[in-house]
């Protein structure tokens, strides 16, 4: 994985991805079917995400396990993400949702080694935990995105359209996003679930 952070005369956050062969490297062009050639779409605790590199949408599978526990603290284990989001991610369920994480150890964890900084990981994150936690999968073929406010409003997050055309090329039916308020309609061929509070994604995994 190769990530430009500086560019002087272009765009920064650029994202390319190779593969070692025995005549050298060699590019992967749509690292999307790498990443989720693994993915079970059946598996509690799954949900897939489309991060935004640059000017490229990579779908990555982001995954949550829980694990009883009967210590004071538990333990939180995050790979790929940022820890502190985490933490906020599961006050904001404990709170709106009233979902209880407080004897639960929570292992996260973002597939193929890419780490994740945008904040509208945030909705596949907790759809990802929510699904763990009911043991129940999210439904199949379906990407979501989405940024969490404290009080569990959902946000807009940017380049939708763009994210949208990545999942249909890759053959994916339904894509839970944040309600579009106020502005144009999304052309898209996904069946588009909006929601604009944390506690409707419950009832999508139910």
């Amino acid at each position: 994985i190769l990530r430009s952070h500086k560019n002087r005369y272009g765009a920064t956050n650029e994202l390319a991805i190779f593969d070692m062969e025995e005549k050298g490297l060699k590019e992967i062009t749509n690292p999307s079917e790498i990443f989720l050639e693994e993915y079970n779409p059946s598996e509690p605790g799954c949900s897939i995400f489309a991060l935004n590199e640059g000017s490229r949408t990579i779908l990555i599978e982001l995954q949550s396990l829980l694990s009883p526990s009967f210590m004071a603290n538990p333990r939180r284990e995050v790979n790929g993400w940022d820890q502190n989001r985490l933490a906020i991610i599961l006050a904001v369920l404990t709170s709106k949702c009233n979902l209880n994480f407080n004897q639960t150890e929570v292992y996260f964890n973002v597939i193929g080694g890419l780490k994740i900084s945008e904040p509208a990981a945030d909705l596949a994150a907790a759809a990802s935990l929510i699904s763990a936690l009911k043991k129940k999968p999210l439904p199949q073929h379906s990407i979501i995105f989405g940024e969490i406010g404290l009080s569990g409003e959902i946000r807009n997050s940017g380049k939708t359209e763009q994210r949208l055309d990545e999942a249909e090329k890759l053959g994916f039916k339904t894509a839970i996003i944040p309600k579009q308020r106020g502005k144009k309609k999304i052309k898209a061929k996904l069946q588009l679930i909006e929601i604009d509070h944390i506690s409707k994604l419950l009832k999508i995994i139910s």
